[in-house]
């Protein structure tokens, strides 16, 4: 069969992928790269599971339960259908488990970032807005009045473990437009600094097109996107991918790894199951396209598991051996970005630096003011920009953290003098280093 000569093929060539932690131990202490700050042995998670449900499968391919364990930072999908029952009822026992679940993450080093849905379902309940599809604006204002009983519950569980929340609501502008990205990631990046779990929905009050991106599956996509995430988990209602809908197929096989979105991977998604759902499996394959490109693993997993007939945590079920798919990314996040630095962008303008610069981007350092001579062209705070040596050679591509009018101002200067010269306290390097790609030689 095609799909199981696929498969082969997959682990096959998953052998280069052996050990691997699913995140950069050299990630640097500085500002680039959200929440970074080193924290030692973070890198090197492991389960503390027997085998074989914590290391790796046959032909030395992870596991979901070591996969989940390695990640560093994880981003945490959940549905409306698991988090509102259908009377519009918060799920107070479920929120407790999963809370269970990312108390014990936390205890053990890794950053969590949830992406729930369920503003809408709980918000029509209180306006009595049932039995009925909702026009847009009763959506709305849904959302509005449910986001607040939403995130009170969330404040209200996580303080039982002594964890600070933080609710940020996006819309796609948000994540696609290059400012706005830059911000909300910058956000994250201070929140996960101070040890806080931030909680995600979509802007449904202000959003319009029929509310969104129509799914949180793909705005999590976008959210381990923007924040180099290296694990996503989408809770769902069935434990991962099938070759058909086992719903309606008992012919179907479960699908436990997936290292490509063929054709054939494609066209085993179904259709949204009834109630408050608005996604299914289409778009969950479509999240882990956006997910694996960006070098992040992502797993579909039962968001409501039972062990001997109690709710449970679906983390905790997970690392105890359920049963998940597993898609496995072909680097990892900081590979993935800076892949789309060197080569993806059109560079906005250039920045010309001294020999001593040069040499500092060579060894790995940040671009900082005083080593930049001359400023080249208009752009933006975001904008790709090239770094050249005063003899023409190209050292490096990167995003710049300040406008060109403001880099002209501040060129030659020391770091330090940054804020007295601007009127604004903004970051310490032009360029840092987790957004600059030497292209020079070494």
């Amino acid at each position: 069969m095609k799909l199981r000569i696929e498969a082969e093929a997959a682990l096959n060539a998953l052998s280069a992928l052996q050990g691997g932690e699913g995140g950069d131990p050299s990630r640097s202490d500085g500002e680039g790269e959200v929440g970074a700050g080193h924290r030692p042995g973070i890198p090197h998670l492991t389960p503390t599971l027997s085998t074989p449900r914590g290391g790796e499968g046959e032909f030395g391919v992870p596991t979901a339960a070591a996969a989940l364990a390695s990640a560093r930072r994880v981003i945490l999908k959940i549905g409306s259908a698991l988090l509102v029952a259908q009377d519009g009822e918060i799920r107070r026992a479920w929120l407790d488990a999963l809370v269970e679940d990312v108390a014990r993450c936390r205890r053990r080093g890794q950053e969590l970032i949830v992406v729930t849905s369920g503003a809408i379902a709980v918000g029509r309940r209180q306006l009595g807005l049932h039995g009925r599809a909702l026009r847009l604006d009763e959506k709305q204002a849904a959302a509005a009045t449910g986001q607040i009983r939403l995130a009170h519950a969330y404040q209200e569980a996580l303080a039982r473990h002594g964890i600070t929340v933080a609710q940020i609501l996006l819309t796609p502008d948000d994540t696609e437009e290059r400012r706005r990205h830059l911000n909300a990631r910058a956000t994250f990046a201070q929140l996960l600094a101070l040890g806080v779990v931030p909680v995600v929905n979509e802007n449904d009050t202000v959003a319009t097109a029929e509310i969104r991106f129509g799914d949180n599956d793909r705005l999590a996509a976008r959210v381990a996107q923007m924040t180099s995430a290296d694990m996503l988990v989408l809770l769902s209602d069935i434990d991962g991918l099938y070759t058909a809908d086992p719903r309606g197929d008992p012919a179907a096989e479960h699908i436990p790894l997936v290292r490509d979105i063929s054709p054939d991977i494609a066209a085993m998604a179904g259709t949204a199951p009834p109630g408050y759902s608005s996604g299914g499996m289409v778009t969950k394959l479509a999240a882990a396209r956006i997910a694996m490109h960006a070098g992040c693993r992502m797993l579909i997993a039962e968001g409501d598991p039972r062990i001997d007939g109690a709710t449970a945590g679906p983390l905790a079920a997970i690392e105890a051996g359920a049963r998940a798919t597993l898609f496995l990314a072909g680097g990892e996040p900081r590979s993935a970005r800076k892949a789309w630095i060197a080569g993806a962008v059109n560079p906005a303008g250039a920045l010309i630096v001294d020999d001593g610069a040069a040499r500092a981007l060579r060894s790995g350092k940040s671009l900082l003011a005083a080593g930049i001579v001359a400023v080249e062209g208009a752009f933006e705070r975001g904008d790709c920009v090239v770094v050249r040596t005063g003899a023409g050679a190209e050292a490096g591509r990167g995003l710049s953290a300040y406008a060109s009018a403001d880099i002209r101002l501040v060129a030659g200067h020391k770091s330090g003098e940054i804020e007295a010269i601007l009127g604004y306290r903004g970051r310490d390097e032009i360029i840092h280093r987790d957004d600059l790609v030497v292209t020079g030689k070494r």
